[in-house]
């Protein structure tokens, strides 16, 4: 794959895939969901950001020491802590990806009724639209990684352009006294960061996207590392800045009740228009994000392919030089995916499978975290020159586990069955290889 300079990417494309994976529909959201805390929210903002950084780190550190390793997460499991350990965070990897495409799906089609009001109510026409943005993209992915990268710029500008509109907007508009008192709960301070922390955290999903494609990536001991820790830094300013803005914008309980904090905040100050501004910023969004887990839900599984843990079809390549058979059997698993959530019966039990998938992909977190301390030790050992970047890698997965319990229990239980369940398939390529 690498062989082809035309199929590989930059670090403003590596950056976009970054930033445009992690900023999704969940954003337009979540000021109305901390509105209940107040400007004490923030805090957990920064709590995050931190925690998020210290994984940027961590892949940063760890796309150097092994720069091609295509499946990122997979690839550096497998490296220092063998082949079981690298399946189990392959197999969850893959799910959550094609899990997570189709409440993208899903969620693209909801924005898009702004516009197209008669999705609304006819399933029928959501499902053929939610098709249709789903096969499109995954024709460009199996095009190349050149042009899924460069629908993937230009999408992530466009989709943090009216998000940066409205922060310096609300620059002008700004009411401090949004922010008093500045805890509105009625627990205490430490109890509303933290729960303020475990909302804005999923919001960083994603910051290791640069990693799994590495094969295609331009000079990767240096793009990647870059791509990796830029895209996380410049998120979180996004994330904490128009956040803050939502909030100097609207009044606690008329954020506390919106259903739409960005639109509102953006009517505000320019009426009607600007909350069609912000709706078509949110459709951008999820075509974006979108596209940029489409590119990466046929690599992982690609890589594993190659060590004869997934089945060989997914390690074969189109014309371009991509993983074109494992995106399409990929986006076939998202269609049906999406296509249940227009059924009334099959609704609940979808939402609670993308609860269970965001839990598998933090497992991708929890070993690379613990793979780079074993990789550092066994490089340079333990002396003074390097005890940060352990206490680094321990910050990582401390913040990955409390997203683990975070999900609460339930979603812990199923997701280990969900793991486990992949135990007869890893038995299975074994037996076959052997």
């Amino acid at each position: 794959m690498a062989e082809n300079s035309k199929q590989q990417i930059g670090l403003w494309t590596s950056t976009s895939l970054v930033m445009g994976n992690m900023i999704a529909s969940g954003l337009f959201m979540l000021p109305a969901a901390l509105g209940m805390y107040g400007g004490i929210s923030i805090i957990g903002w920064i709590v995050s950001g931190a925690g998020a950084l210290c994984l940027a780190l961590v892949f940063s550190w760890l796309s150097k020491i092994n720069p091609q390793a295509t499946g990122g997460p997979y690839a550096y499991t497998r490296d220092s802590m063998g082949s079981f350990a690298a399946f189990l965070v392959a197999w969850g990897y893959w799910i959550s990806v094609w899990c997570t495409n189709a409440a993208i799906a899903v969620a693209f089609v909801s924005y898009l009724t702004a516009f197209i009001p008669s999705l609304e109510n006819n399933p029928l026409m959501a499902v053929i639209t939610g098709l249709s943005a789903i096969w499109l993209l995954t024709w460009i992915n199996s095009r190349g990684i050149r042009e899924a990268g460069f629908v993937q710029v230009i999408t992530t500008i466009l989709k943090v352009s009216p998000i940066v509109v409205i922060t310096i907007g609300g620059l002008f508009f700004f009411n401090a006294a949004h922010f008093v008192p500045f805890n509105l709960s009625t627990s205490s301070d430490i109890s509303a960061i933290t729960s303020a922390t475990t909302l804005t955290l999923f919001a960083f999903l994603g910051l290791e996207c640069a990693t799994i494609p590495s094969e295609n990536v331009k000079n990767p001991e240096k793009t990647i590392s870059r791509a990796t820790l830029l895209g996380t830094f410049l998120t979180t300013c996004i994330y904490i800045a128009s956040t803050v803005a939502v909030m100097g914008l609207l009044p606690p309980e008329t954020l506390r009740a919106s259903s739409a904090p960005f639109a509102d905040a953006a009517e505000t100050i320019w009426g009607e228009r600007g909350r069609m501004l912000i709706a078509a910023g949110a459709v951008i969004s999820t075509f974006g994000a979108l596209n940029g887990w489409i590119l990466v839900q046929g690599q992982m599984p690609f890589a594993a392919a190659r060590d004869r843990m997934f089945p060989q079809v997914f390690a074969r390549q189109g014309k371009h030089g991509t993983p074109a058979v494992g995106i399409i059997l990929s986006s076939v698993l998202v269609s049906v995916m999406m296509s249940m959530n227009f059924t009334h019966t099959l609704a609940e039990t979808y939402k609670f499978i993308i609860l269970l998938s965001t839990l598998t992909a933090l497992m991708a977190y929890l070993f690379s975290s613990v793979s780079y301390a074993i990789v550092e030790h066994r490089l340079n050992g333990m002396t003074s020159k390097n005890y940060h970047r352990y206490f680094i890698a321990m910050l990582a997965f401390i913040y990955s586990m409390w997203a683990v319990i975070g999900s609460g229990e339930e979603t812990v239980f199923w997701g280990f069955v969900m793991l486990m369940a992949g135990l007869p398939f890893y038995g299975w390529m074994i037996m076959k290889n052997r």
